[in-house]
This record gives C-alpha cells, structure tokens and sequence, in this order.
C-alpha cells in the first residue's frame, strides 16, 4: 500500500540512497529470460488456505498476526496499528475498525493483519468478499507483501495490491503491483481502477490470480486489471517468491489523506465475509 500521488525530489534521493545501500552481495544476477507463455493456468475449486470468521470474537492466531506500531509505515500514515480491540469477529464477520482515540502518541487506532509464516502462498487466486469503509482518511487495503526480501527491501521484491481505496474518492478501487521498474515512488507503478457504485454500502469479491504468466484483478468476476511478464527479470517480475495477505485501514497518509481527515467519520469499519486461496493447478 505504497502508493504515493505525488513525490518530492528530496523523497526521491532518500529513497535512492536507501535502496543502494541493500547487502548486494545477497541479491541475484538480473537475469532477463523469455518471457512465459500463457497456459491458461485454472486454479483448484476447493481453497487451500481460508477464514470464514465463523467462531470467536477475534482473528485466529493460527491463521494471523498484527503489524503493530505508529511509525507511520513509509507512508505518513497517522494510525497506531494495535493487537486488540480494532479487529474483531461477530455474526460470521471480520469488522477492522479504526477509532479517533489517542494512543502511544497517536491520535488514531486501526488494525493491520498479516497471515506471513501462517500463510504464504507461491502462485495462486485471491479471493476476499468485503464491505469497504466510509469517509475522508481512510485507506483500506487488501494486499500482498513478499514473505521473505530475495531481491532486497521494498519494492524490490514486489508488492500486489488486491484492492486500495481512498475515502476521499468514494467507490473508486484500485488495483496495483509495485516492483523496481515499476513503482509509486517513481510513479511509474501498474495500477487500473474501476468505479463500483456501492463499494461502501455493499459486499463485493476482489479476486487476484496470480500466476507465472501475470498477475490479474476482478471483482464480482469482472476483470479490470492485469499485469504480464515481460521476461526482464526480476527488477520487473519478482513474483516468483512466496507472499503473505495483509487486511488493514489506514488513517490519512500520503495517498488517504491528501484531502485531509474528517475526524466526524469514526469509527470507521472494512467488514469481511471470507478469505479464500485456492492453489494454482501445475502444467
């Protein structure tokens, strides 16, 4: 969830000297290749790894973790995600609240939850029904982040963002990847967007299959997005490692809060019905 709209030179060079400082000596030859061919990969019917929310009051710790903290992650976001009392489970319903409440030097609580070395996935279709939040400020986020940093620290080694919207532009969701070509701190990220008229107000299933070939996005079973590989190596293509799901909502930011935070909004909640992921069949 590292978009960014806009991007100042000074952010660009403290970027740059970041990622130059990365171990080289742990990072791969870029090696281009041919790019695949499209087999038309199917994925199995029955998923391999899910969460219906269906007992309990919170996420299972088998099935999740919590990033926790007000560092703003990358991102000057303004929450401090917690470990209790933002994600609960009721009704058969996963509800990530963020709260106007003041913690640990925060003026704003949420949840971030990652299934990394719970669930990790190489390859595979995504599939999350979800109800999303109202309100200028937020930024609710299905995603994907690399369970272990092969090509180096973010975005080297790739990010799949499922589904982002931004409460400032209502029902407008987005889908993007992130990789070293390809990403919002250049602002040269692959991104589309669809309008979904009642993406607050109603459930809808943000699916992404990703397979060698490409990375594709839908929701309601209607593809709007797609990214190929284009053979050139993993400064383009670092989707050849496993990644781990990420369920969270972020307060402000660089992206959710360019029109600023209306504090009336809170709480503000993302509901989730499931999350599914079935396994890519091998050809």
């Amino acid at each position: 969830m590292f978009k960014i709209i806009k991007m100042y030179s000074i952010i660009l060079i403290m970027w740059t000297a970041l990622f130059s400082c990365t171990d080289k000596k742990d990072i791969p030859t870029v090696v281009p290749t041919t790019p695949p061919i499209d087999k038309n990969w199917t994925f199995e019917t029955t998923p391999m790894w899910e969460d219906n929310f269906s007992t309990g009051s919170a996420p299972d710790l088998a099935k999740w973790s919590y990033d926790i903290g007000g560092s703003g992650w990358g991102n000057n976001e303004l929450q401090y995600y917690t470990n209790a009392g933002n994600a609960t489970i009721a009704g058969g319903e996963l509800a990530i609240t963020a709260k106007k409440e003041n913690f640990s030097g925060r003026e704003y609580t949420s949840a971030r939850m990652v299934t990394k070395g719970k669930g990790d996935f190489l390859y595979g279709k995504f599939e999350v029904r979800a109800k999303l939040p109202k309100g200028r400020g937020t930024w609710p986020a299905i995603w994907m982040l690399p369970t272990d940093q092969d090509y180096g620290t973010w975005p080297a080694s790739g990010e799949i963002d499922i589904m982002e919207h931004v409460g400032y532009d209502p029902n407008n969701v987005h889908s993007t990847i992130h990789t070293s070509a390809y990403n919002g701190m250049r602002n040269t990220q692959k991104s589309a967007n669809k309008i979904i008229a009642d993406a607050t107000d109603a459930y809808h299933v943000y699916t992404t299959e990703w397979t060698p070939y490409s990375i594709r996005s839908y929701i309601d079973g209607v593809k709007y997005f797609e990214f190929v590989n284009e053979g050139k190596g993993y400064t383009v293509w670092p989707f050849d490692k496993k990644q781990h799901l990420l369920l969270n909502i972020a307060v402000g930011g660089n992206w959710g809060g360019v029109q600023g935070v209306d504090n009336t909004i809170f709480p503000a909640t993302m509901q989730v019905d499931y999350v599914r992921v079935y396994r890519m069949i091998p050809q």
